[in-house]
């Protein structure tokens, strides 16, 4: 299922979801449900610039002013989502103080009851998200490129930004409900406010990792180190080739742009020493320049 019908499918859910928590939460008294329903809405808002990001990249991609295309939208709204997560991470924090300083009265069976659906339908937005964005846990050197079927949604940053909010609001959900039963039935009130406080250090994690991915793609960060010496060494296994420059860095999802320089005894054409490149790569815009050895 394509990244773009996913966002739009948990968007619905979503927004539905986070309407009925906040209410209760508010109705209710508690903490743990307001926060996630607060944090639902945030990201409603987050998976909405998703789609907005999936939509512009379909509808640029043949748009000439972008010299490598509109891959890097979605790192660019993958990196939007990430602040989101940590405003909302803020936010969580100082209102679960606020609790913990100033209790207010929870009605528990009713919140827990709400708490409860907010966790069925975050579990099915993961499932939905899941397929195309749990396999990106890789980041900088650490991203392996010998799987020979580079699919889109792998280096997706727009997806997995959408992917890491449903999963966050799962974590909160199934802490409003640990909260809710401890107050209930051990009499815990200040697990309430705790479990959102919990939450938001979680959260604001999440929001730290995709920062750093987003930010490498958006800033032309070097392309990871085992890609360069897999194509370094397929070029200096030609008999007197010498890679003197290469600049390797990421375009799109599961998209590479190269610029190589190179000395040779014999010269070939640019064309030639770009055929003998490892296939598998996704190296999308690829630029040699070859130089006469000395």
């Amino acid at each position: 299922m394509p990244g773009e019908l996913r966002t739009l499918i948990v968007i619905s859910l979503t927004a539905v979801t986070m309407v009925a928590e906040i209410v209760a939460g508010v109705m209710f008294g508690s903490m743990a449900l307001l926060a996630d329903g607060l944090h639902m809405a945030s990201h409603a808002s987050a998976l909405a610039i998703s789609l907005t990001a999936y939509v512009y990249a379909r509808r640029h991609a043949c748009d000439e002013r972008f010299c490598f295309g509109t891959g890097k939208v979605n790192s660019l709204a993958g990196f939007t989502g990430a602040v989101l997560l940590a405003l909302f991470a803020l936010l969580m924090a100082w209102e679960s103080i606020g609790r913990l300083l100033n209790p207010v009265a929870i009605a528990f069976g009713q919140a827990i009851g709400v708490a409860l659906l907010g966790l069925a339908v975050n579990g099915l937005s993961v499932f939905v998200l899941g397929g195309g964005a749990a396999h990106d846990h890789h980041d900088g050197d650490r991203e392996q490129f010998s799987h020979a079927n580079h699919h889109h949604e792998h280096h997706d940053h727009n997806l997995r930004s959408a992917y890491l909010h449903v999963l966050a609001d799962s974590l909160t959900s199934v802490l409003a409900i640990l909260a809710l039963v401890g107050g209930k039935y051990l009499g815990l009130n200040w697990l309430d406010p705790v479990m959102g406080l919990a939450g938001a250090v979680l959260v604001a994690r999440w929001s730290t990792g995709l920062l750093r991915t987003t930010s490498q793609t958006l800033l032309d960060h070097q392309g990871p180190e085992t890609m360069r010496k897999a194509i370094r060494q397929s070029l200096e296994d030609l008999r007197g080739v010498h890679v003197t420059d290469l600049h390797l860095w990421q375009i799109g999802p599961g998209r590479y742009g190269l610029v190589v320089s190179l000395t040779a005894r014999d010269p070939w054409a640019p064309d030639q020493y770009r055929r003998c490149l490892p296939n598998d790569l996704g190296l999308a815009h690829v630029t040699i320049e070859v130089h006469r050895a000395a």
